[in-house]
């Protein structure tokens, strides 16, 4: 697995809208951020704040091509998302990773840029950061959980202590760190960004789903073998959930127990996901999980 080396003073961070369209206004404090940690900062004008009049924020080939720039270049040192929604899906069969291979950089972002994550490790074997993204960084947001993405980025050791919580199931797991957006880990079945969940600590979130939904997708990923493969699962923040007139009539820790093999440790209502609320995971990296009725510990593995 190639793991980007720490971003060290001055190094470039290039900002660049892969998916959604974001306002440039949302950027700002971002980019102000970023400079005050350090490092210097480009945001791709062709993507970010380019205004196309549709969700995307630009053409797919746009897109590609400027995400595409990022990732072949020396200078820059890493990439951060500036948003997800919607649009990954569309550009990442267009992407070359040979050059990105020889100059491991962070990726950055979460949501939408889940379908980035398992495709980097599935086909380039490369770590990258499910963190928080652009408007995360504005002043009315609780800026407090961005300083686990600057730990990452200088390189420190991730060692996380969550509340233990009364539906988790105990026991502990080792093994490479993988999930995000529970609508695109399903998206990605069948596709060439489908990873082999062998051995792997999943973690999943999602927003704005019906109840219904969420079971659907939980059982599409039952049904792809990969709750009988991964070693164990932390289930992070469903907010905005909508139920239906007729209610579904199960809680999500029911929904998730009915597809789990029993005995498989899960920790629910860790802090990842659409909330302020939202940690810094290194995809593709080794973690220890350990969940007792005290504590839910995840440390990894140098």
């Amino acid at each position: 697995m190639l793991i980007p080396p720490p971003l060290r003073k001055n190094d470039l961070i290039a900002i660049v809208g892969p998916s959604g369209y974001i306002d440039i206004d949302k950027t700002t404090d971002c980019i102000k951020t970023l400079k005050d940690w350090g490092y210097k900062v480009n945001a791709d004008p062709a993507t970010v704040g380019f205004d196309t009049g549709t969700y995307f924020a630009g053409s797919d080939l746009q897109r590609a091509a400027s995400l595409q720039a990022a990732l072949d270049s020396k200078e820059v040192n890493a990439i951060l998302c500036a948003r997800g929604g919607y649009g990954m899906s569309r550009i990442i069969d267009m992407l070359d990773f040979k050059l990105f291979k020889k100059h491991p950089k962070w990726i950055i972002g979460y949501s939408d840029i889940t379908l980035l994550h398992l495709h980097l490790q599935a086909k380039v074997k490369a770590a990258s950061l499910h963190a928080p993204m652009a408007a995360a960084f504005m002043k009315e947001e609780d800026a407090s959980y961005l300083t686990y993405l600057r730990k990452a980025l200088k390189g420190n050791i991730s060692n996380y202590r969550f509340a233990p919580g009364r539906a988790n199931i105990t026991g502990s797991a080792a093994g490479e760190l993988i999930g995000g957006n529970l609508c695109l880990l399903a998206h990605s079945l069948g596709s060439r960004s489908t990873t082999d969940m062998k051995g792997k600590i999943l973690f999943m979130e999602d927003v704005g789903e019906h109840f219904y939904t969420i079971d659907r997708y939980l059982w599409q990923l039952k049904r792809a073998g990969w709750f009988d493969k991964i070693c164990g699962l932390l289930v992070g923040d469903f907010s905005s959930t909508k139920d239906t007139t007729r209610p579904f009539g199960q809680t999500l820790e029911k929904m998730i127990k009915n597809v789990i093999p029993k005995g498989l440790p899960v920790a629910f209502n860790i802090p990842v996901g659409h909330q302020g609320a939202n940690v810094t995971f290194k995809c593709g990296v080794k973690h220890h999980l350990n969940i007792t009725g005290n504590l839910v510990a995840l440390t990894e593995i140098r």
